[in-house]
Parts: C-alpha cells; structure tokens; sequence
C-alpha cells in the first residue's frame, strides 16, 4: 500500500516538475521572440533613411548657393530635423547666413532668401550724415562693409568684428545708386561677377544716404560712439561681397 502511495506521490511530483519546465521554456521562448521583434524592429527603423542637403566642402558667410555647392545625403530617419533641407531645389539661389562645414546637415535658419531684409533681431537703420566720414562709392545694396571709427584724438579702431549688410544707397535726389542697364541686385541674383563690377563702374551718383541692417546694441553702439561728434564712421567695401561664393 505504502509504495503504490509513494509512487503516486512521485507521479505528482513529475508532473509538477514537467509543468514547471513547460512554463518556464514557454517564458523564455517569448522572451527570444520579443527580443528579435525588438531587433528586427530596430533594423527596420535603421533602414528607413531620408535624403538631405549638406554642402560640399566649408562655404563663407554671404556666398549664393548653387547646385555646385551642394549634394545629397542619406541619414536615418530618426536622425531627421525639421530644420534640414531635404530638396536641392529649396537651397538653391539661398544666400548663407553663416558659414558652412562641408558634409554638415543644411539647416533653413542658416540661410537667407532675401539678404536686403534685416534678419530676426535685426532693424534698417539710415546713418545719420553727420556720422559719416567717408563711405566708399563702390558700396551697393546688398554689400557687406566693415565700420571703422576715426577720432583726432584717438587710433582709429573697428567698430564691430563682423561684417554689416547693407540695405541700400541712395544720391540726394532719393534714388537708389545703381546701373539701370546692368543692375547689380540682377547680377548678384545670377551670381554674375563680372556683372556686379561692371555695375560699379559704371553707375552714376554719388551716395547721400545709406541704411545699415543693424541688431540694437550694433546701432547702440554705433550712436553712443558717433553722437558727441568728435568721432566719425568710415564705411568700407568688402571684397567678399563679390568673392564670397568663391
């Protein structure tokens, strides 16, 4: 009687031990499979890639970008922006804010489609005459310049680090200094250089007024130095305003 007890007992235990193995191998074998949905998951998500617009090599502040300046690339997407410039068309004919690294993403706040309009933070400011020194006679709308102030009392110095964009030139009589024949805002457009040099030689008028795309503290500081009237602005050209895609 005991041993028909006791291997009924052993039966049980079996069975127990059998149930417990089935669940755990059952456990585990979920485990695997929602570990490789995981994975395949994952590659999936790694495969699915986007193309974006980088430049080819380093690009300077100012240069208009051309299709020989830019390619395309592939990232993941899940490293995608919505910044990034994704069609070549859409950078094309932008001007660069600030500089390029070759093989960066193409973000759109570091381009500009219309350089004549003051950037955010930015206001137009007309330079008062009284400011001026000199200003050279080759400056057009659309230029960069660098300010330098002059004082008899003090070494002449830079006013600011880096460039300023020009709004506009006018002559006394209020219009805009340019070649009507030859416009250099159409040759800067085409990015037409010889164009924008012969613009300047031969447009006629002598520049009466100029207005600065400037931040508040840039015109602060311009005012604070210029006001009292000892101290004068002298605006020069920047050859980069024709050399910049160079």
């Amino acid at each position: 009687m005991r041993f028909f007890i006791s291997q009924k007992r052993g039966e049980e235990m079996n069975r127990r031990r059998q149930a417990a193995i089935s669940l755990s191998a059952a456990v585990i074998s979920g485990m695997l499979v929602y570990g490789v949905y995981l994975l395949q998951l994952r590659q999936i998500q790694l495969q699915e890639t986007v193309e974006i617009v980088v430049p080819k090599q380093f690009i300077p502040i100012g240069t208009k970008l051309s299709a020989e300046h830019l390619r395309i690339i592939t990232l993941p997407l899940t490293a995608l922006s919505p910044e990034m410039i994704t069609d070549m068309k859409d950078a094309i004919g932008m001007e660069t804010s600030v500089p390029l690294g070759g093989n960066e993403p193409l973000l759109r706040w570091k381009v500009d489609k219309y350089p004549l309009l003051p950037r955010n933070g930015q206001s137009t400011f007309q330079i008062p005459r009284e400011y001026v020194k000199s200003v050279s006679n080759g400056i057009r709308a659309g230029d960069e310049v660098s300010l330098y102030l002059s004082n008899e009392a003090e070494p002449s110095r830079k006013l600011y680090p880096e460039s300023i964009r020009v709004a506009g030139v006018k002559t006394a009589a209020n219009l805009e200094i340019d070649n009507p024949k030859n416009p250099n805002l159409m040759s800067m457009a085409n990015d037409d250089k010889e164009g924008m040099y012969a613009s300047r030689r031969d447009a006629n008028g002598t520049i009466d007024s100029i207005n600065l795309n400037l931040t508040e503290d840039q015109w602060l500081a311009l005012d604070s130095a210029c006001k009292g009237g000892t101290t004068k602005l002298i605006i020069a050209f920047q050859a980069s305003s024709i050399k910049g895609s160079e």
